[in-house]
């Protein structure tokens, strides 16, 4: 997969947030992840809302080929972590994660959330689970079904350093060659990553 996006731009209420931005992804390269870092209110989160077709920017393209030539995401199936969890609450933490696909068992959905919760975590509602072990389960859910790209935007919100690190090893085993884009304030024991700086305007 081949993804350029090229001379973006997106204002709100007249204050520019992304301007003339451009880059590519090729899922072939070695270099295929890319890092968003930059203060808040800069366009993290706006960048990746419009990569995953969530919001339309006001100039500029996306431009995917996969095999065959892809326009604007259409084909592309995206893996995606929010700011904030979007979770099922009265569900477990099972059921939130194999809902999100046919192809997912409760038993696999059970194995992949296990390498991050306790096991007592894995059957309550998620509503009594703690911020931090809820965002373990989105993250799982993000991960676990079949997709192109991972977008993450602040991941690690809730997590202590240990659990932190824990997770970050969890997302590049379990990514495997999917590239991803992952904004987050949170750079400490992340793999070396190509960057891409966004300023404020």
């Amino acid at each position: 997969m081949l993804l350029t996006c090229n001379h973006l731009t997106k204002s709100y209420d007249g204050q520019r947030v992304l301007d003339d931005l451009s880059f590519r992804i090729d899922s072939q390269a070695d270099n295929r992840d890319l890092l968003l870092l930059g203060p808040s209110g800069v366009g993290k989160t706006t960048l990746l809302r419009i990569l995953a077709g969530l919001e339309t920017p006001d100039s500029g393209t996306i431009d995917i080929t996969m095999g065959e030539a892809a326009t604007a995401g259409a084909h592309l199936r995206i893996g995606m972590i929010f700011q904030e969890d979007r979770l099922l609450d009265s569900l477990d933490a099972v059921a939130n994660v194999s809902a999100v696909s046919p192809m997912i068992s409760r038993a696999r959905a059970a194995a992949e959330l296990a390498k991050l919760l306790p096991e007592d975590a894995l059957t309550k509602p998620v509503r009594e689970l703690s911020g931090g072990m809820r965002r373990r389960v989105a993250l799982v859910r993000a991960l676990l079904p079949a997709s192109d790209l991972l977008l993450m935007d602040e991941p690690f919100t809730g997590l202590d350093d240990q659990t932190r690190q824990q997770v970050i090893h969890y997302i590049f085993e379990t990514k495997a060659h999917r590239p991803l884009i992952l904004a987050t304030h949170e750079t400490d024991g992340l793999p070396p990553m190509r960057t891409l700086h966004l300023k404020s305007r």
